[in-house]
């Protein structure tokens, strides 16, 4: 059996970027299977379903799916419109979903993927053979399906990062289980809000989920008094600290960090800085304290909402060569642009199929796993590698290393990711990248947008 025998290409997870995935390959005349861990569509996008996106819909609706979507009557929603998580659903990726029918499959985990009678050890005739790609039902059954080429769009939902500042989970997380938490709280849900209100809450993190958080938590706080943050940063507060403001050429990627910046102002939330977990002990009074390396201790809180990143699930991909940075856990071509060690741009030059593949021939980890650790993700990113990732399996190498796309800047530039770093000033040449060009999906790439220059903004 070879390669080439007319098997699907196996698109695992059909959330954003694997429903687009799987628009991609249709309208290269190629055959995508999906295989869905989830009862439906966009499984993950939905459990934060109640959170805005800092994304237009202009720009988290892919161009391919777009097409494939207007048989179906299909009605554009306003391109300058924010979308919920829960918009973003209903509105398009479970209708996307809809369209591909029953080339996705629900309920369908994938545990294990090689190619067929090869593991990792052997070379010989490897490249000449299907994957095989094994499957778990809720049911405990189990089965087999064999493809020609892997797309990995699983993402990194599922495996957030722990408490602890060395990436392990802090002494007694795991015993406060109960309390800690890692997602964004939905305010609006009686439940879950009484579980914050008139509470002290630790906020462990710095990204968009943790301005969110904490705007939440503030506007929590002018109903619900008692109600306060502490912000646990590992970090101290810099210019960067609240992202790129009016600079950010996503607005309202720009205004989480001003909300954040205003519940510290505004004395709603207390910042905690340089302050690196390592224990989550129980409180004279039955609530919990942090303790950081250093020794020192927060104040008691009620609840800790954990939101430091999420990282890659590679348990199921053991038996394939993957050429992944020793860091990031991103593929090694793609690391060093994305490297928040040694920078913070949020601008990160267009990659596609050159920058994504692995040793193992046909095997691409695409969206947010592609990333590995590193945060900066956009979707918009994952539909340029998709696009890229489609035209090379289906052998069109000139489209496949074409650029059409270049990513909005975030306002914040020049800071390296490491703790301990001074703060860098910043300067319009940070990364060595072009000056940025924002450009509507799926309009052809102008002279600018299409230079290879750069240095790994």
């Amino acid at each position: 059996m070879t390669s080439d025998t007319g098997l699907p290409v196996l698109v695992i997870g059909a959330g954003p970027i694997g429903l687009a995935a799987a628009a991609h390959l249709l309208d290269r005349g190629i055959e995508p299977l999906l295989l869905e861990a989830g009862p439906s569509a966009a499984t993950a996008v939905r459990e934060w379903s109640h959170v805005p996106l800092f994304s237009t819909w202009s720009e988290v609706v892919d161009p391919a799916a777009e097409k494939l979507l207007a048989p179906t009557g299909w009605t554009r929603p306003d391109p300058t419109a924010y979308p919920t998580g829960g918009d973003w659903v209903g509105r398009y990726l479970q209708p996307l979903a809809d369209a591909l029918g029953d080339r996705v499959r629900y309920h369908s985990r994938v545990t294990g993927v090689a190619r067929a009678g090869r593991d990792r050890i052997v070379d010989a005739g490897r490249d000449g053979q299907p994957f095989t790609v094994h499957v778990e039902h809720p049911d405990g059954t189990e089965e087999r399906v064999l493809a020609r080429a892997v797309v990995d769009a699983s993402g990194t939902w599922a495996t957030p990062n722990p408490l602890g500042a060395n990436g392990l989970p802090a002494l007694g997380e795991r015993a406060a289980a109960g309390r800690v938490a890692y997602r964004m709280p939905d305010l609006n849900d009686t439940v879950v809000r009484a579980r914050y209100a008139g509470k002290r809450t630790a906020v462990v993190g710095t990204g968009a989920s943790a301005f969110t958080a904490l705007a939440a938590l503030a506007d929590l706080a002018e109903d619900e008094p008692g109600t306060h943050a502490v912000w646990v940063l590992r970090r101290g507060i810099t210019g960067s600290t609240y992202g790129g403001g009016s600079a950010d050429q996503l607005p309202a990627r720009g205004a989480l960090g001003q909300r954040a910046r205003a519940a510290v102002e505004d004395g709603r939330a207390t910042a905690l800085t340089g302050f690196r977990t390592t224990a989550l002990e129980p409180a004279a009074d039955g609530r919990l304290v942090l303790v950081a390396e250093d020794g020192r201790s927060s104040e008691p809180v009620d609840q800790v909402l954990v939101l430091t990143g999420l990282r890659p699930d590679l348990s199921f991909l053991t038996e394939l060569r993957l050429g992944l940075d020793d860091r990031l856990q991103a593929p090694t071509a793609l690391a060093p642009l994305i490297d928040p060690n040694q920078h913070s741009c949020g601008t990160v030059y267009p990659h596609g199929a050159a920058e994504l593949g692995h040793p193992e021939k046909d095997v691409y980890l695409v969206g947010a796993k592609s990333y590995g650790r590193a945060p900066t993700f956009l979707a918009m990113t994952g539909f340029e590698q998709v696009r890229s990732v489609a035209a090379a399996l289906a052998g069109d190498h000139e489209a496949a290393a074409r650029v059409e796309l270049t990513l909005p800047e975030t306002g914040v530039c020049g800071g390296a990711g490491l703790y301990d770093a001074p703060a860098q000033p910043q300067s319009a040449e940070c990364c060595g990248a072009p000056a940025p060009q924002l450009i509507t999906l799926g309009a052809p790439a102008t002279a600018a947008s299409c230079s290879t220059t750069g240095g790994g903004c």
